[in-house]
This record gives structure tokens, sequence and C-alpha cells, in this order.
């Protein structure tokens, strides 16, 4: 990496964190800081609700997936689709009518506090892991270019998006996404254009080496339960993208900064949709590379362990792109990254502010007092984040990873919303049953094969179907529940 990279780069970072920044007096109140002045153009909610599904994770971890396996990850994308209009038709217009920062509120009126607590729990734990996964990501990516200390560029990360998320609140957060949106959008297809057009024997090559290889495979299309086949991470993709669009304050908090109604439904549908497309290049992106450097009379030594699939394309960013090009694709990487890790540390916080410090310490608290919590939060967060992103030097798949560890902790808490949603009656009893037997079934399929080994029905089930079972078993137990109670009471009155 060269000085015009390197000045490149540094640029963007410092422009985002200046730009970021500059929001300041936009946020000096804790309902600005967390929702926003009602003056955010929908196009920015947009691209920052597609931003926060691209992330290093996308940005990253789907190319080294594709050159590892196949386009099995493009499944994920295609329930997106289906995710986008159950939002715009339900979810939507739910937390539009609530009109709260919080999206936990709707669980208090539904189920009582205990409702409130267990979701946002669930929350929180899921967001510390997803920013850890993505700080790693970022410094995978820098400690292949520049050999820069992992731990000292994670430490750096983090400190440079909690400085500048803090300071300019989710109108900060929006607006940065929105620009960085833009920049991985391009620079993932300046990418694509440079491998094709630099195949020995034309773009044509990739296209011949991919299908003789079977690299555009959707995976297996058997109904088989312990592999990741097609059926099992579309169903997977169905309900975490329900799951983000129903019940993540990341995406709530996006409903709430728009302008109008119609402004939201139309930002929730565009900007999950937005992710199909540029998701299938990030995976042509994989399996370009694979063709790249498979036609070539030796492998790099570096990519000979298909192991270590996540550290293909910071190899190529490094080794084959022009100068300046270079520092445009690792800002583009870490534009991915940023944004997402900004929008955890500002919807956690809010999430601390509104459903701990203003429900159970003081609830008349000022702007001031508010602003305090926030910030306080925003920085304890940012230091478990790199803690956790530390601990996953090393991982073998980030992707995978991340989609096992969000699948486990976030609980099944989607079975709590749809519950609320479907159930006629309060039904908090059956609330209560069905969230313990979600528990009990997802750490059943989580542990069952440490405890009682790979043979046991438990860890017959591949990882992804734990956040489906946990989500089912909370539906389907407190949904029969408030039916047995409504059929007593009848007989009772009867």
């Amino acid at each position: 990496m060269n000085s015009l990279d390197l000045i490149v780069f540094f640029i963007y970072i410092g422009g985002i964190a200046l730009f970021g920044g500059s929001f300041f007096k936009k946020s000096r109140t804790s309902s600005s800081y967390t929702m926003g002045n009602n003056d955010i153009p929908g196009w920015v909610v947009t691209m920052s609700i597609f931003a926060t599904f691209v992330s290093s994770i996308s940005y990253l971890a789907l190319p080294g997936n594709a050159y590892q396996s196949n386009w099995n990850a493009l499944a994920f994308s295609l329930s997106l689709p289906i995710a986008s209009l159950i939002a715009v038709k339900y979810f939507v217009p739910l937390y539009r009518k609530i009109n709260s920062p919080s999206a936990y509120t709707y669980m208090e009126q539904r189920f009582g506090a205990w409702a409130r607590i267990y979701v946002s729990l669930c929350y929180l734990l899921t967001q510390l892991m997803r920013i850890g996964t993505i700080l790693y990501l970022l410094a995978l990516t820098l400690n292949a270019i520049v050999g820069w200390d992992m731990v000292t560029i994670i430490i750096f990360t983090g400190l440079v998006v909690s400085i500048y998320s803090m300071l300019g609140g989710i109108t900060a957060v929006l607006w940065t996404d929105a620009i960085q949106g833009i920049i991985l959008i391009f620079g993932a297809v300046v990418c694509v254009g440079f491998i094709l057009f630099n195949m020995p024997e034309g773009p044509g090559q990739v296209f011949q080496i991919a299908a003789e290889n079977d690299k555009f495979g959707l995976g297996s299309f058997s109904l088989s339960l312990t592999e990741p086949t097609f059926w099992v991470v579309l169903v997977y993709g169905i309900f975490i993208n329900l799951q983000n669009y129903g019940i993540d304050q990341n995406y709530v908090q996006r409903y709430m900064a728009s302008k109008s109604d119609k402004e939201a439904r139309k930002s929730a549908l565009i900007g999950g949709l937005i992710y199909l497309p540029i998701s299938a290049v990030f995976l042509f992106i994989g399996t370009s590379l694979f063709a790249y450097y498979h036609s070539a009379a030796t492998l790099p030594v570096e990519l000979q362990d298909i192991n270590k699939s996540d550290s293909v394309f910071p190899h190529f960013i490094v080794n084959a792109l022009p100068a300046g090009i270079t520092g445009l694709m690792i800002a583009s990487i870490f534009a991915a990254g940023m944004s997402t890790i900004s929008t955890s540390f500002n919807s956690s916080a809010t999430v601390f502010l509104t459903d701990y410090y203003n429900k159970y310490f003081k609830k008349t608290a000022s702007d001031k007092e508010g602003m305090r919590v926030l910030y306080i939060s925003s920085a304890i967060i940012s230091v478990i984040g790199i803690v956790i992103a530390i601990a996953m030097i090393n991982v073998k798949s980030a992707l995978d990873a991340w989609w096992k560890l969000s699948s486990i902790f976030s609980g099944g808490m989607l079975g709590l919303l749809l519950l609320g949603l479907f159930s006629k009656t309060k039904n908090v009893k059956g609330a209560l049953i069905g969230v313990l037997v979600g528990i009990l079934v997802i750490v059943w399929m989580s542990l069952s094969g440490t405890l009682f080994g790979e043979d046991s029905l438990g860890a017959s089930f591949h990882t992804y179907l734990t956040i489906v079972f946990g989500t089912a078993a909370i539906f389907l137990v407190g949904f029969l529940i408030s039916i047995f109670n409504k059929k007593t009471d009848e007989i009772y009155e009867n």
C-alpha cells in the first residue's frame, strides 16, 4: 500500500468523522439524538436502511464465502422481498402509531415490563456480537494490506466511530450511512470491472472457470436439516430479516426518523430490496476472485488454505489493484463497517436510555441527564464491542460465526412480536410460558452437541435453525395457551 492509497484512506476516515461530528448542534437533546428532527430526506433513510444491511460481514465475508464454496448465501438475500413486504404492511404502521424511540415499548404495552426487558436484552447481546464481528473484519482487512497490528486497528476504528456517532446522534448516523452506502456500491462495481477485464482470456473466462467448478450453485436443494442447504438458509433468512424489520431497534429508529408514514414504508421497502442485487455483486466478486487466482499458473501461498477465505478479498486489494483504487476499496470496506457500527452504537444507547434508565432510574430525567446517559452507554458499548472483536481474531469464517451467534443471541424474540400481533387476547401467561419454552429450545439446540455428542437429537439440526425453532416455540406455545384459556373462560361463563 503506497502513500496515495494511505492519503485516500485517511481523507475518507477524517472526512466521515468530521461530517458526522458536524451534526452536533442538531443533536443536543435526547429526542433529537434518538429520533432526529423530522427533517431527514427519504432517500437518506432509504440508503441508511440499505447500509445497515450491508456491513463488513457482507463486504468481506460474502466474497470469502463464494470463493470457498458457491452462492448458497444468496438464499439469505432472496428472503428480503418477503420480509420487506411484511414490514411495510404490519411493522412500519405499528411503530409509527406507537411513536416511541424504543422498539420495545410495544412489548410492554402488550405483555408487560418483563417482555420489554427480555427482548431489549436479546437485542443488546446481538448488537454487541455484531459490533465485534465487524470490527474484527475491518482489522483483518487493514492487517492484510498494511501489516498493522490487528488489536491496534480494532481499538482505533472503534474509537473513531463511537466519537462521531456520539457527537451527531441519529442524524449523523443516517447521513453518514447514506454516503457510505453510495461509496461501498461504487467500490464493489469498480472491483468487479477490474477483475473481469484483467482475466488472461477476457471476461468470459470468469464464467467458464466458475461453471466448471460449480461456483454459481445455490447449495443443496435436499430437505436435510443438518446442513446449510438452500432451504435452510432461505428459512433462516426469512426469520432473521423479519426479526430485523420487526423488532430490531436499528430499523425501528429509521421508521421513526422518516418524515411521514408513506416515507417510512417506502424507505423500508426499497432499502431492503437494494440489498438483493448488491449482495449478488459481493458474491460475484468472490466467484471472480476464484477464477482470477485459479487462472494463474501458481496459486498464491496465502490463498492455499481454503479456511482463510475471509482474507481473499483483502489479499486481492493489496496485491492486484492499482494505486489509488486500493485506497478507494479500503475506504469502501470501512464505509460498510463503520455505517453498521455507528448504527449499533446509537441504537444500543437509545435502548439503554429509553428501556432502562428512563423506566427504572429516573423517569423525568432532563435532556442534560439523558444526553449524559447516552454518551456513557455508547462508550461502554464501544469498549465491550472492541473486546469481543479482539476475542474473534483467527476465527475460521466470520460469516458463519456471525450467523450462528445472531441466531442464538436473538433469543427467538421475533416469536414474541408475532404472538403480540396475531393473538387477540393479552395472554401474558401464554407469552411468558412461550418464552421459557423458546429459551429452553435455543439452549438445547446450542449445547446438545457439546453436552451429549454430535449424534444427539439437538445436534442433528443446523445452527441456523436455532432462531427458527426458538421463534416457532414461543409463538405456538403462547398461541395455543391463549386458545386454551379462552375456551376455559367460555366454559366457566356458561
